[in-house]
């Protein structure tokens, strides 16, 4: 039996608590057709252990969205992502599991276990920014949308918003939010503090960013580049759909093929 079919296959705790049955039925079809190790870690502390501890076995995560991001980024945080391979069983809601499915990786868990056993290695690109946080998809600043900068709704909130459409007729619609930040790409400018920005927006595809820069008074800006920066006041970001920040600076490298993950093949 080679190294390719020996697995580690390492289940998340949320995806145990939350569809048991599921992560039966992956064990079963992955045991199979395979030499499986069977990890069930309670804590990250113990995932990080366990795979820092596979060995020659390529490791299986069954679980959602953010296991393979926490995945994805202990790999790389550990330099072995070039060399090893990374299978997906997914697990979870439709919406704890968007990454996975635009990726590429089936929706239904036998398949997915079937994938993991049959299918191909795919090397797909990832953002690196330069505190080494990783992205596996979209990428948008500002982090929070216009209507979630302001405080949750209150009783008085209410109130005093009803009295004020009484009292005069409503805006047709909300106030834009813009942000003052300089935004470059492979060193060329394209926006700077002194344009008002809505927002911008990056996804990696071909070995490069896909970046797109909102004014607030002219039409979008498309570019591609291997590198973005941008800097600005304290400003947050939605990597993944998850929040960071504030951060003053941060800069973005687009790394082609650095990570690999088994998907199906392709129909002939």
């Amino acid at each position: 039996m080679s190294d390719h079919d020996q697995l580690l296959v390492i289940v998340d705790p949320v995806a145990r608590r939350s569809d048991g049955e599921s992560v039966r039925i992956a064990k079963d079809v992955l045991s199979a057709g395979a030499e499986t190790k069977i990890c069930l870690p309670d804590s990250p502390e113990e995932f990080s252990r366990a795979l820092a501890r596979r060995g020659s076995r390529r490791p299986v995560l069954l679980g959602d969205d953010r296991a393979l991001l926490r995945t994805v980024a202990l790999l790389h945080r550990e330099r072995g992502l070039a060399d090893g391979v990374l299978s997906l069983v997914p697990i979870g809601p439709s919406d704890a599991l968007e990454i996975a499915h635009a990726l590429g990786v089936p929706r239904s868990t036998p398949a997915a276990a079937r994938a993991v056993l049959d299918g191909t290695v795919q090397r797909l690109d990832l953002l690196v920014d330069d505190s080494d946080g990783v992205v596996l998809g979209d990428l948008r600043i500002p982090g929070v949308p216009a209507a979630a900068l302001s405080s949750g709704p209150s009783v008085w909130g209410t109130c005093r918003s009803l009295v004020r459409t009484l009292v005069r007729p409503a805006p047709t619609a909300l106030a834009v939010r813009t942000h003052r930040l300089r935004v470059e790409a492979d060193g060329v400018l394209l926006s700077d503090v002194d344009t008002p920005l809505e927002s911008l927006t990056v996804r990696s595809v071909a070995g490069t960013a896909e970046v797109t820069v909102h004014p607030s008074a002219a039409p979008p800006r498309h570019t591609t580049a291997r590198t973005l920066t941008v800097s600005g006041p304290d400003f947050r970001y939605r990597a993944d759909g998850r929040l960071t920040g504030p951060v003053r600076r941060r800069t973005w490298t687009v790394r082609e093929g650095a990570w690999g993950l088994t998907l199906p093949r392709a129909a002939p």
